[in-house]
Formats: structure tokens, sequence, C-alpha cells
């Protein structure tokens, strides 16, 4: 067992991969030193800044010994219902949608939810654009997206179809590629990161997971000098979520109406005088948009039932 101490002396650096106990920190030269992690509180996620010592470890050349403050955290609620951070210091969250597997929009929702309240830019990708079946559908749901103000690219692997449109998008941004397995995340990181089978195997073998591509996250530097964080792929996503009555916030939209509803408190579901329900029947506010508002309302309801210390 390491039994060095920590430093005061600890160098700045950056997570930008990790596993376990197991992380690669990069340094103000861009090195990668494989780290292990000191004492069994500490916990680091990709785009975590950290202080590090030099140290010879389990198969490492360093101890990570300190965790320097986050500027923004996606997070998601683990099963035990606490939060549990999956990326940080981020800038732009990236929701991956694609016609094979059958998208999931009300997981997208979630994402841009947890932008929204995080103060992140939010942008949406349809990949595998070139399937015919990913036509209607994929396009009527951009439409809602592009009218409420998210950027929506359509992509493809096949003759890098709007490869360079996302590209401009991730420029000067330290993004998170998130999103359903299977909607082609591997194939747009290996469209926008040079060498990045290099990449991922040093990875491999300094964290010894195996199996990079579907348990850990990464942090590719672009050419554009962007950072793209590549997190494994979901069957499910919710986000650590606010009182019942600030859910509103995550949905743009909504939140844009509710000063108009005729109560301060309305809660957009079947009050007299509200005003999103108005915009729902004239076409401005997307009903399947509201339905995924609505589902986290009563997820916050339920959680906020259980837990006293949430506001209601």
């Amino acid at each position: 067992m390491n039994r060095t101490p920590p430093s005061d002396r600890a160098q700045d650096g950056r997570i930008v991969a990790s596993h376990g106990r197991d992380a690669i920190v990069e340094d103000g030269t861009g090195a990668r030193i494989h780290c292990r992690l000191h004492g069994r509180r500490l916990a680091v996620v990709c785009g975590d800044r950290v202080g590090w010592i030099a140290a010879t470890t389990e198969g490492g050349e360093g101890l990570i010994t300190e965790l320097r403050p986050r500027r923004t955290t996606l997070a998601r609620i683990s099963r035990r219902g606490e939060a549990e951070p999956v990326a940080a210091n981020l800038t732009q969250l990236v929701a991956v949608v694609a016609a094979r597997p059958a998208p999931d929009f009300g997981l997208c929702d979630r994402y841009l939810a947890a932008a929204e309240w995080e103060g992140l830019r939010g942008c949406i990708v349809a990949n595998k654009c070139d399937l015919p079946e990913s036509a209607a559908e994929l396009d009527a749901v951009l439409a809602d997206y592009a009218r409420i103000g998210y950027v929506a690219v359509r992509t493809s692997k096949l003759d890098s179809i709007g490869v360079e449109a996302l590209a401009l998008h991730l420029d000067r941004q330290t993004s998170v590629l998130v999103g359903q397995s299977g909607v082609g995340k591997s194939s747009l990181i290996n469209l926008l990161v040079p060498g990045v089978e290099a990449i991922v195997d040093e990875v491999t073998r300094a964290t010894e997971s195996g199996r990079h591509t579907t348990t850990s996250s990464t942090l590719y530097r672009l050419p554009t000098g962007g950072e793209l964080i590549d997190s494994p792929g979901v069957r499910d996503f919710a986000p650590p979520l606010p009182a019942p009555r600030e859910i509103a916030g995550g949905f743009r939209e909504i939140a844009a109406l509710a000063s108009q509803c005729r109560f301060a408190d309305c809660l957009h579901g079947r009050e007299p005088g509200c005003a999103v329900h108005a915009a729902i029947a004239d076409g401005q506010v997307s009903r399947r948009r509201h339905d995924s508002y609505q589902q986290m309302v009563k997820l916050a309801a339920d959680l906020a039932a259980r837990d006293p210390r949430i506001r209601r």
C-alpha cells in the first residue's frame, strides 16, 4: 500500500480519464500521468482540476491528493437517490440521438434540463442521418428544438456528413457527448479526434479497465482548440432535481411563459389561466416537451415527498 502523504506543493492537473481508483492526469505541459487517488473519500470525474504529486504507486507514477473546486458539474441521481457527478468544468452539453436505436427524446430533454440548471450551452446532434427512417420524426423534433433556440446538427459517418458543422459548435468549448447506447458517439469521436485509437489504448492500459468505450469517460483535445468528453452510453438518465416549482427552469420555452400564468405558483398542469397550456393549443410549445416537463415535475414531487430537505 502506498503511504505517501499529501504534499503542500501539489502540482495542478486535469483529469482526462478515470476508472475507479485510477485516473490519468494531464499536467501543465500536456504530459499525461497515471495516478492513484489518495484516501477513500476522494473521488474524481473527467474534467476535474486536481492537485497531484509525483509518487510511485501500484502501476502508476502519481498520487492525486486534492480535488479543486468545480465550476460546473453534470450529475445524475444514483440508485440511492444521491447526486453522482458524471463530468466537471463543462461549458456545453451535446445530446446525441439517432434513428437506431429508436430515439428517446424524453432522455434528451432530461439532459438538456440538466444543462439549463447548470448554465451550460445545449446542442442536439441527430446522428445516422443517412438512414431512411431518420427523416420524418427526427426532422419534426429537431425543428422543435431549433425553434426554442437550441443548436441542432445532423451528422453521419457516411462521407462525414455534418461533422464540420458540429466541429464549429465544439470550438473553444468544453463539451460532453451524451446519449443512448448505440447512437454512434464513438463514430463521431473517430471523425472529430485525430489518433483517437492511440488515446483509447493508452487509457485502457493505464486504468486496466479493458472496456473503456462503455465504462469510463475520456477527455479529448480537439484540433479546433476545444475539449470533448466522451461519456458512456446510457439506457436512462435523471439529473438531481430542484423543487417541483423550479423544474420549469430546465425548459426554456416554459420558463419564458411562466410569468404570464394567472397564478404565480402555477405548475402548468391543469391550472386555470395557464399561459403554457394556451401556447400548446396554439402550437407555440411542443406537447411532447411539455409531457417531458410534467414527468420531471412528478419525479421531483415524489422525491420531495420522500426527502423533507427538498423544498416544495
